[in-house]
């Protein structure tokens, strides 16, 4: 079962709670950016991170040191990737350009409600988020639609009634089983 967190992304849909989840991953390794970093020079970096970097050679003595720290962490995991990660980060990347300027604002503002959870329940949002990316894509589209057409009143409800955890699909998929014996 779903454990949701409340009261900050309660009568929230699924999907906006899909959605910081995804904000998550994808923006909060960036934002752990070190605040006090000394400043590096251009000179500093591997050929390999000014390859990597090299749209920012002509600004990169003018770009504060914590936006340098963070390209520079962003380079170092890029390396650490195989090729299906980076394609999977690129493909990401240009999904968030193509949002529009408020669509990103906002998913910035639920990061950073993400972000002041307790950690107990980032970690609710985090396993449901694994669950829900582990089923089938016609069961996640069936839910969905399901969620969709929910009255607020429904949602409280099943998000009560989830409280307890996420769903153990071999459970789930057992006692399915039984009862169409």
């Amino acid at each position: 079962m779903i454990g949701w967190p409340t009261p900050l992304l309660q009568g929230k849909p699924v999907m906006t709670v899909i959605g910081v989840t995804v904000s998550l991953l994808l923006f909060a390794a960036p934002l752990r950016a070190q605040p006090d970093a000394a400043e590096l020079s251009w000179q500093q970096l591997s050929p390999s991170e000014q390859q990597l970097l090299k749209e920012f050679r002509e600004k990169w003595d003018r770009l504060p040191p914590h936006k340098q720290r963070r390209l520079l962490n962003g380079a170092k995991r890029w390396e650490t990737m195989t090729p299906e990660e980076r394609q999977e980060v690129t493909r990401r990347f240009q999904q968030w350009r193509q949002l529009p300027p408020e669509e990103r604002q906002s998913r910035r503002e639920r990061l950073q409600q993400f972000k002041q959870l307790p950690p107990e329940q980032q970690e609710s949002i985090r396993r449901a988020r694994q669950w829900f990316k582990s089923l089938p894509a016609e069961e996640r589209r069936e839910l969905k639609e399901k969620w969709n057409s929910m009255t607020p009143e429904e949602r409280r409800a099943l998000r009560k009634n989830l409280q307890g955890g996420l769903p153990d699909r071999e459970a789930d998929r057992s006692s399915a089983n039984q009862a169409d014996r």
